[in-house]
């Protein structure tokens, strides 16, 4: 993809703002924030200020995927709990302003841990606390109860799992380039293994390290990001999903990697799960559904970059890699069903 889609319709995007937001009188400077797989990040400048400009990709999006309005939705609504967000600013409906929807927040400062080298060169006290963090802003997020941030209707809890394991197959048949017995394989098997369901709760969607902004000395949690496929399901899922990306098996799908394995101190599987089931009453019995449930979600997603790749739709670099991990994804998934 050439690069003049990463570019933005300035004269556009400033008139727009300009009606919104109080005060703007400069002229704006956008950069495109390179390192995503799904939805695009733009630092939009104006003198001192900066926001965190986001629209969906180019090319074929499967069904109810990259959700610019979702992801406001959530924002919004868990902006000043303990749950740390970007403050957002505005939601954009009108796809002739930019030539898609898009969402405005305010930039967050801080440190994003993105290269499996970032870890590398900290302290292990350092690298275990961090993994300790990630766990305890989880845990925080599945303890907000829906209702007390006027989100209990933002999904549909009942049947969740059921209707996961449907609606990554659906996705997989609308964006799959090549066909796929472990893809069909996987979600027979999900199909018929749904457990009983945990109490409803926020779901990220897409919770790991590098969706998180920390604060600069890597104290705490700045800014949970990429909050597209959130809804009110099965917190589990999320749990499952942070489990897969533990697995160097999704490193070429990520864009740098999978950061987790850049130090030996990082927390491993194991100790992840008995920190978050230290802090929760829910059941973990059938954690490996989840992770499972997390394996092919992840594939038939780098599925979906892939397409877009082959048809000439992405914006940045690395995406040449993400079609070969979908294998990969399917066959891990299946082994965690007992192969």
């Amino acid at each position: 993809m050439t690069a003049d889609l990463r570019s933005l319709d300035l004269p556009a995007l400033e008139a727009y703002l300009a009606d919104r937001i109080p005060g703007l009188t400069e002229g704006l400077r956008v950069d495109f924030v390179d390192g995503g797989r799904s939805n695009l990040t733009y630092a939009v400048h104006a003198g001192d200020r900066s926001w965190a400009l986001r629209r969906p990709p180019f090319g074929t999006i499967a069904p109810s995927a990259n959700d610019i309005h979702r992801e406001f939705r959530v924002t919004a609504a868990l902006a000043g709990s303990t749950v740390p967000v970007a403050a957002p600013v505005l939601y954009c409906a009108d796809p002739a302003v930019i030539g898609a929807p898009f969402s405005l927040a305010a930039w967050v400062d801080g440190v994003v841990i993105r290269d499996p080298g970032q870890l590398a060169v900290l302290a292990p006290s350092t690298v275990r606390a961090v993994g300790r963090s990630m766990v305890d802003l989880l845990l925080r997020l599945h303890s907000v109860a829906p209702a007390s941030v006027g989100l209990d209707a933002f999904g549909r809890p009942e049947g969740f799992l059921l209707r996961q394991v449907h609606r990554w197959k659906r996705q997989w048949d609308v964006v799959a380039t090549r066909p796929s017995a472990d893809a069909d394989e996987l979600h027979r098997r999900l199909a018929a293994a749904v457990p009983p369901q945990s109490a409803p709760g926020i779901v990220h969607g897409d919770f790991r390290l590098d969706n998180i902004i920390y604060a600069a000395d890597l104290s705490g949690a700045a800014a949970l990001l990429d909050w597209e496929m959130a809804t009110i399901g099965d917190p589990l899922a999320d749990l499952g999903l942070l489990l897969v990306y533990t697995d160097p098996v999704c490193a070429p799908v990520l864009p740098h990697g999978c950061p987790v394995t850049g130090s030996d101190h990082f927390p491993t599987r194991d100790e992840l799960v008995a920190g978050y089931a230290a802090g929760t009453s829910r059941d973990l019995i059938h954690l490996t559904f989840y992770e499972a449930l997390g394996y092919y979600k992840l594939a038939v997603i780098a599925e979906g970059v892939h397409r877009r790749f082959v048809e000439g739709m992405t914006v940045g670099s690395g995406f040449e890699t993400v079609g070969g991990a979908v294998p990969g994804l399917l066959a891990a998934g299946l082994a965690r069903l007992g192969g």
